[in-house]
């Protein structure tokens, strides 16, 4: 497997236009753009940090993951996003070296990339997404 680098960091949010205020307002970033992940039940906005992003994460429905997530852990960083150039690859060697998956095979993520979880309980309590960009 080969690791490019940070994709994203996402960070779960109740609102994201008041959570926006922070990054654009106060740090003077600029919002690449927003996105709603039907299947995901969620909807994101991406803000442009170096060679990363960071990922904001609003639930669109009070049984979504991230809705689930405030409500257990309050808003906050919810995943780390690695780069990686073959993603089924990856999955297979994850799977070999015994570590749990979410995602057996890749589904489509936000910006139409490829994408997988690891699960926490694997990875030291942090949850993992594998990304590959087309």
């Amino acid at each position: 497997m080969h690791v490019k680098g940070i994709d994203h960091i996402g960070i779960a949010v109740k609102n994201i236009d008041e959570a926006l205020k922070l990054y654009t307002e106060g740090l003077g970033l600029a919002m690449e753009g927003t996105e709603a992940v039907e299947s995901q039940k969620v909807k994101v906005a991406f803000i442009p940090v170096g060679d990363s992003r960071l990922e904001l994460l609003e639930s669109t429905a009070p049984d979504g993951n991230i809705a689930k997530f405030i409500e257990a852990k309050g808003e906050g960083i919810h995943h780390l996003a690695l780069k990686v150039d073959n993603i089924e690859k990856a999955l297979e060697e994850l799977t070999a070296k015994g570590y749990q998956l979410i995602d057996k095979v890749p589904r489509v993520g936000a910006g139409g990339h490829k994408i997988a979880f690891v699960h926490p309980k694997s990875t030291k309590g942090v949850l993992l997404e594998l990304s590959e960009s087309h």
